[in-house]
């Protein structure tokens, strides 16, 4: 993934569809364009039930490394994840579409362009998986920075590459539980 995706469904069809019993997103406005360390909706299980809720784009980095928060981690085996990689940890993010740049430079631009992906040209609304923690740091620019904590988000870097999508006979897969069959999940396999 290309660190950009759009959510552009109401907030009432997000909650229908995924079951939401609590929602802490306030207004949702549609949002075209979701980059790294912006706020966007995430459904997660808790004590209480399956709730909705804002979290911004970014896992905390590895110490050793420091940095920004981390968006794509190709590495699932690494120590620094491992702890993140279990079922409370798994959540659903909410899309209509996602962007990948194209694997050549235009030829006019010299630049590789964005394309935009969906399930279909109507654009309905899926999820993929990912994980959450609370990230303790600051987070923002240096200029302008946000305190922490906060709940941090990774979504998969490997959408696109393999083209994985849930398969609804195999269970349920729009249980935040259910990562490894809610990579890439079609809402409309939702019963």
């Amino acid at each position: 993934m290309c660190n950009l995706y759009s959510i552009t469904t109401n907030q009432a069809a997000i909650i229908a569809l995924f079951r939401v019993i609590n929602h802490y997103v306030g207004n949702l406005p549609p949002m075209p364009g979701v980059f790294p360390d912006y706020p966007a909706p995430v459904i997660r299980n808790t004590g209480d039930g399956r709730e909705m809720t804002l979290m911004r784009w970014g896992m905390p980095p590895p110490p050793r490394t420091g940095g920004p928060p981390v968006t794509n981690i190709r590495n699932t085996s690494s120590p620094h994840w491992r702890g993140w990689l279990k079922p409370e940890n798994g959540c659903l993010v909410p899309a209509n579409s996602f962007a990948e740049y194209a694997p050549e430079p235009n030829p006019e631009t010299k630049k590789k362009d964005v394309v935009w992906f969906a399930l279909n040209e109507d654009r309905p609304l899926f999820a993929f998986g990912g994980i959450w923690t609370e990230f303790k740091g600051d987070r923002g620019t240096k200029s302008k920075p946000i305190p922490g904590p906060q709940s941090g988000l990774w979504l998969p870097d490997d959408i696109a590459e393999r083209g994985r999508r849930a398969d609804p006979s195999e269970g349920d897969a729009g249980d935040p539980d259910d990562r490894p069959r809610a990579r890439c999940l079609d809402a409309r396999t939702m019963g």
